[in-house]
């Protein structure tokens, strides 16, 4: 049976205690967690340095068997240094994680690579896989890139790009690229629908990201496609964020909503 995981976008009204429990009432094995900030004040679910979210949490995975398979944010900068999430990857070794979401920011692509390999190197001791996800406003624009970026930095064992269908519909990423990418790289995949196409403006785009995406089939996004040519045991994370739908459904109500309309697309 191919898993399941409520990302944290699809569930960001909720502790990381409620998130587990939600995904564990509505039929997901695992749940998805930002306990990392995706920008200064930007939203996150607080644990780290709260001891008491922390067992709360563990006592919410202990008693659904959900685990936690990703955790977002790292993003790479110009000036960056692996070790500014130390704490983060604590969290995550405590939490059983897979997982970290990594973005590339840095536009001069050498510097990324580097610091990219370098960041797998410092993560790797946690156990965790480090998966670059490609986003057409960020430095890593697309399926190719990302690759590139892996590659050149070594392809270290823990190296891992994450596929979002709405960054595919929204880049210049083919289904071929996607068929391109070796297996191995390949951890979790993430799902929703939205309007495709690769001329919307930067505002677009991340205001679809984080605050509008449809439910798949209601958009023009070939997610079918998309997962037809990803392993067909790979990781679904169902990231389906509606700040206005979700006006009128509860986080388990939308949680719900949301796995049904996946699971017709992701075989």
């Amino acid at each position: 049976m191919r898993p399941y995981s409520l990302a944290y976008l699809n569930a960001h009204r909720c502790t990381p205690p409620e998130a587990v429990r939600v995904a564990a009432a509505t039929g997901y094995q695992f749940a998805g967690l930002r306990l990392w900030p995706n920008g200064p004040s930007a939203p996150q679910q607080f644990l780290i340095d709260r001891p008491d979210v922390l067992r709360e949490t563990l006592a919410a995975l202990a008693d659904t068997g959900v685990g936690i398979f990703d955790v977002e944010i790292i993003r790479i900068g110009d000036s960056f240094d692996p070790h500014t999430w130390d704490s983060l990857y604590d969290a995550c070794a405590a939490l059983k994680a897979k997982a970290i979401l990594v973005a590339g920011d840095d536009t001069n692509e050498a510097r990324l690579t580097e610091n990219y390999a370098r960041l797998c190197e410092v993560m790797a001791p946690y156990g965790l896989t480090a998966d670059l996800e490609f986003m057409p406003w960020t430095a890593v624009k697309d399926a190719n890139t990302a690759l590139r970026v892996v590659q050149n930095a070594g392809m270290p064992a823990n190296a891992g790009i994450l596929v979002d269908a709405l960054h595919f519909g929204r880049s210049t990423t083919t289904l071929d690229d996607i068929r391109a990418l070796p297996r191995q790289l390949l951890h979790y995949a993430q799902i929703c629908d939205a309007t495709a196409g690769t001329h919307f403006s930067t505002e677009d785009m991340i205001h679809t990201a984080r605050c509008a995406r449809l439910l798949p089939g209601e958009g023009n996004i070939d997610v079918r496609g998309l997962f037809a040519a990803l392993p067909a045991d790979l990781p679904v994370s169902v990231e389906v964020v509606h700040h206005e739908r979700e006006k009128t459904a509860d986080p388990t109500q939308w949680a719900a909503t949301c796995l049904a309309a996946s699971r017709p697309f992701t075989g």
